[in-house]
């Protein structure tokens, strides 16, 4: 069972760009978009519904060309939850959860926290509350993989340049706490879990500076599973050669 998490700077763009028939080439399970930057409506059908899948989609309500988030499955869910029950933090698209018998996955785009102190704010509450909801969740029993872009490097390891980038959004000791958080709360980073010390391997690249051409990018997106369901992660992989986006696509499989 292959999940396929992306951060597409804007769906219609891929799409016009041509890299959106990669997504329907690889023929996953499931592929978890980010950073779709439309409402259904606004997509044309090939986007809208691909032959074999069921789609889902969430949007900012009160921006228009922002935010945003996808689910292609081949796997009808049992419950499909979009957003957290919380106004606040649900304004802007950025989460669906889909509900399955042996796991509930989530697909989020989280708050990026440059633009000030409000929005920074705005990211670490989005965060506390992530984690709360998934594991009230974790706690009737169900198994949880959440994947997307997480807009923060864990550990110096996870970006090209942690020295520079120690007073900056995406390397915050705040931001990185959180994701602390997570592992010890029993969430399992896949990529770090296979590759615990590969150096170079990047999801994010700045665009303005041709960051790409340079390796100089950032480990941003992630998959990450509870740790009752590690046993079942059979690989995962950075596809680092895909382009269309600042960010690359991340695979990851599971046992059927």
């Amino acid at each position: 069972m292959n999940f396929i998490s992306w951060n597409v700077n804007g769906i219609r763009a891929v799409h016009k760009k041509g890299n959106f028939k990669w997504i329907i080439d690889q023929d996953a399970d499931f592929f978890c978009l980010q950073e779709v930057k439309a409402e259904r409506d606004q997509l044309i059908d090939e986007i809208q519904n691909i032959k074999g899948y069921y789609s889902y989609f969430d949007h900012s309500k009160g921006r228009k060309g922002y935010s945003g988030v996808a689910i292609y499955t081949k796997h009808e869910p049992l419950k499909i939850e979009l957003g957290m029950n919380i106004p606040e933090l649900d304004q802007e698209g950025r989460m669906i959860g889909l509900y399955y018998k042996d796991f509930v996955l989530f697909n989020v785009y989280f708050p990026n926290g440059g633009g000030g102190p409000v929005r920074l704010d705005f990211k670490l509450k989005f965060y506390d509350a992530f984690l709360n909801h998934i594991q009230s969740i974790r706690k009737t029993g169900k198994k949880i993989v959440f994947c997307g872009d997480i807009n923060t490097a864990h550990e110096a390891i996870d970006l090209a340049r942690p020295k520079e980038n120690e007073e900056n959004t995406g390397f915050l000791p705040e931001e990185r706490a959180w994701l602390d958080e997570v592992v010890n709360a029993g969430y399992v980073d896949v990529y770090r879990h296979f590759y615990p010390t590969k150096t170079g391997a990047y999801t994010y690249w700045d665009q303005k500076s041709a960051a790409r051409e340079r390796n100089v990018g950032w480990r941003i997106d992630y998959f990450f599973v509870s740790q009752e369901l590690l046993k079942d992660v059979k690989s995962i992989k950075i596809h680092s050669e895909i382009r269309g986006s600042d960010h690359c696509p991340l695979e990851m499989e599971l046992k059927k």
